[in-house]
């Protein structure tokens, strides 16, 4: 028997409806109908939910093989997860190339850094393309790190993109600028973010679980 069939047999053995049943595992009504009409799997906490509450044992429910499976696709998804939390930390860190002394001065006395607040030697539309890439990374990393926070998959690729695409853009207007140090942050920084989007302990296409 499919777990979908023992989850709705167990489920009617108690005179429950999938509302009832999903308030007393705490998880939604949605959850509990993808579980029972075989379009997904419940994640590990909530197979033990659901055991405890049918006073059933987890290999009552799923085969080991099934289980193990289950296991390495959430360890998959947390992995993804850390890395999109970190991808958008990454973008939120485009603020020190607003606050560290990247950007050259040149004076009688030589030449000096200075951060992009005191950045007075080329004339004014291009510190203002800095500041506007700066805040669309920050607002990219932001949305970033709460659709990860909050698990919404939904705009994560839309984000994905547009922060990469920003990324680029802000490593060769800097280098077309010949700001070599603030170039090398930023491309350091996109380098980061290819690194976390593609890392290969992170499936991209997880097995269906929810909480």
């Amino acid at each position: 028997m499919e777990f979908s069939e023992k989850l709705q047999e167990l489920r009617k053995s108690k005179g429950l409806t999938q509302e009832e049943l999903a308030q007393a595992i705490y998880v939604s009504r949605t959850a509990v109908s993808k579980w029972e009409s075989g379009r997904g799997y419940p994640s590990i906490d909530s197979l033990k939910a659901i055991s405890a509450y049918f006073s059933v044992t987890v290999d009552d429910l799923l085969s080991g093989e099934k289980l193990i499976s289950i296991a390495e696709k959430e360890n998959q998804r947390n992995i993804r997860s850390l890395c999109d939390l970190l991808f958008g930390i990454a973008d939120i860190m485009a603020l020190t190339l607003a606050v560290l002394p990247l950007y050259p001065e040149f004076s009688a006395g030589g030449a000096y850094a200075v951060s992009l607040f005191a950045y007075r030697q080329v004339s004014a539309p291009i510190p203002a393309v800095h500041w506007i890439l700066i805040a669309l990374l920050f607002a990219a990393g932001c949305v970033k790190v709460l659709l990860t926070l909050r698990k919404c998959e939904k705009g994560q690729k839309a984000v994905t993109v547009l922060s990469v695409a920003v990324g680029t853009a802000a490593v060769f207007f800097l280098a077309l600028t010949r700001e070599p140090y603030a170039t090398v942050m930023a491309f350091a920084l996109l380098i980061v973010k290819c690194v976390l989007l593609y890392h290969p302990a992170a499936d991209k296409n997880p097995v269906s679980l929810s909480a």
